[in-house]
């Protein structure tokens, strides 16, 4: 066979053959000969190989960038962050929440232990600085985050009051000496805080109405004002929005749409949004409509807007006559069965709903001005207090800087609340969020509630499912797209929830979970890829923004593992990893 062609073996039979084998076999026996080396090559052989080891569903395609299908099997074993090349152990206490600087040469980690922690990320991870926080009355540190160049970071905490242990606080510390240089209180805690640009970073306040209702303020704050300010730096009120049934605003994200130009993941060519037209529709104008709302509207007559009505004013109008037809219907006796007081403060919260949400306004997903548009997104609610809705409110360009109306001059003098934008309804218990790098995509971690569960009482929300369903928003449609996954699990009751934090990269997608594990997807081919151990919960996953084949995962066993990847490992070690024998050596060792 030295060279030559067997012709007992034609290229078609060593194929057939060929499709029995498992990839490690074929790449051995392309190292038999020049011609099994060729066969073994073959895309439609490696086509099959692909779909049949990563259980890829037949109808997705190949990922637009990849130029073979041997090279995209390649891709998906050798460049997962899946070795484990480093612990840190420096915290005492539970590792809650992982930061990387925007040039990946730090990263900041909050603890329970309520140190913030800067790291120096070389070939091994250093500690820069650490700052107890426990002298300003922080209970813990809980998030952090970068600011655009990297000067500054934001560090969110729980803040111990004399009254309420619900209230938080943002710190401010410069990255050139590690100086504290503002404070600023965050209420709820669970709002955390994010930078809307270099310099200003954007705060909560929660203010209680009625017993089930409340308002909630979202603030700009400037970083640079002292610590000892009397105004703990409040500079400017961007919204005031209404809660309902006891949910408030949290989790506080701020999208840059200018990212849009460039995007990291083009969508599947074809590919259909989960939610119909009709839904999406529904979703950004009916927030709360059920059935028995639907069954009202068949006996009463709507009347016709006039033509001067504006769509706001239709919406506003319709949601009205919806409420006033609701009490007249108790008034009279109509309501059968008779509703308890929880089951009618619902309904009519409900109803409320609809007044909370403006019609899109028309250039809301319009591509035009795109570069210099900015939103708002953050968990909310309309039904309980458990964060099952995702607001969106698009930041207007006199919003994003503090000279202008400092208290909302700007809104018209008969309307007390803001209205949202936009709000995308997830049906179960979010959480944990994360951008994709263009900021196009958002992925949600949820536990689903049952399917047509109905909730009577807002402070006894639906029990919540172990598994968590990790769905893909795409922000540009404002749609969900691709199926949601569900590979990863947690087992802690609706009261009891915690935050679950996920990152996403150009490639993949990352999260803890409560089964002591971290996951990578691959974010085209939905795909579960690696498991990533840990002795507890896995809290906080953070790619390098520079290099997404290095992960790391923080956990409740008090450590920071680092993960890279077999091709990155072999690169800074110059030799083979133990954990993983490299699959194509033969094929460089060919090329040599």
């Amino acid at each position: 066979m030295d060279g030559g062609v067997n012709p007992l073996l034609p290229d078609s039979i060593l194929l057939e053959i060929f499709l029995y084998l498992d990839y490690k076999d074929v790449l051995s026996a392309g190292q038999a000969c020049r011609q099994w080396q060729a066969v073994a090559r073959d895309e439609v052989l490696w086509k099959e190989l692909f779909y049949r080891y990563y259980e890829v569903a037949r109808d997705v395609p190949r990922h637009p960038a990849a130029v073979s299908w041997y090279g995209e099997f390649q891709r998906l074993y050798d460049t997962i962050p899946c070795i484990e090349v480093q612990t840190l152990k420096e915290h005492s206490d539970q590792v809650l929440h992982l930061s990387f600087s925007h040039n990946g040469y730090m990263f900041a980690s909050c603890s329970k232990d309520c140190t913030i922690k800067i790291w120096n990320n070389d070939l091994e991870f250093s500690l820069l600085h650490s700052s107890n926080m426990k002298k300003f009355n922080w209970s813990y540190t809980q998030f952090s985050q970068f600011n655009a160049d990297d000067s500054l970071l934001l560090v969110s905490g729980v803040f111990m009051g004399p009254r309420t242990s619900s209230s938080g606080e943002i710190a401010v510390i410069s990255l050139e000496n590690f100086t504290l240089l503002s404070r600023v209180r965050n209420k709820p805690y669970d709002v955390f805080g994010c930078w809307l640009n270099e310099t200003n970073l954007i705060s909560g306040n929660l203010h209680r109405i009625g017993y089930l209702t409340s308002c909630s303020v979202l603030w700009l704050n400037n970083a640079f004002q002292g610590v000892e300010s009397e105004n703990m730096n409040v500079v400017k009120r961007l919204f005031k929005l209404q809660n309902l049934n006891a949910s408030t605003i949290r989790t506080v994200m701020v999208v840059d749409c200018s990212r849009y130009d460039s995007p990291d993941l083009m969508p599947n060519q074809g590919e259909q949004s989960v939610s119909s037209p009709a839904t999406a529709a529904n979703q950004a104008t009916d927030l709360c409509s059920d059935s028995e709302e639907e069954e009202e509207a068949k006996h009463h007559t709507v009347p016709e807007p006039s033509a001067e009505d504006s769509p706001g004013d239709k919406s506003e109008a319709e949601a009205g006559d919806g409420l006033g037809r609701f009490l007249t219907d108790i008034i009279e006796g109509r309501v059968r069965p008779v509703m308890t007081e929880m089951e009618m403060e619902t309904k009519v919260a409900q109803l409320l709903a609809k007044r909370r949400t403006k019609p899109p306004e028309p250039n809301l997903l319009s591509m035009e001005g795109c570069s210099q548009k900015k939103y708002l997104i953050f968990t909310t609610g309309c039904l309980t207090y458990s964060p099952h809705q995702i607001g969106i409110k698009q930041i207007l360009p006199h919003q994003m800087t503090t000279a202008g109306p400092v208290l909302g001059e700007e809104r018209d003098s008969d309307k007390f609340f803001d209205s949202l934008d936009h709000v995308i309804d997830i049906h179960g218990h979010i959480i944990g969020m994360g951008l994709s790098p263009d900021h196009r995509y958002l992925y949600v971690n949820s536990r689903a509630w049952p399917q047509d569960c109905v909730i009577s009482d807002p402070l006894q929300p639906p029990p919540i499912a172990e598994e968590i369903d990790l769905h893909v928003l795409d922000l540009k449609t404002m749609k969900e797209v691709k199926r949601a996954l569900r590979a990863h699990r947690a087992y802690t009751p609706s009261d009891d929830f915690f935050f679950i934090f996920l990152d996403v990269s150009r490639d993949f997608v990352a999260s803890g979970a409560e089964d002591r594990h971290g996951y990578i997807w691959d974010r085209h081919y939905n795909i579960c890829l690696a498991k990533l151990q840990h002795d507890d919960v896995v809290n906080s996953v953070a790619f390098s923004p520079v290099e997404q084949e290095l992960l790391l995962t923080a956990s409740d066993d008090c450590t920071i593992k680092v993960w890279r990847s077999p091709r990155t490992v072999r690169i800074l070690h110059a030799e083979k990893p133990r954990l993983r024998k490299p699959l194509f050596s033969w094929a460089t060792n060919q090329r040599s």
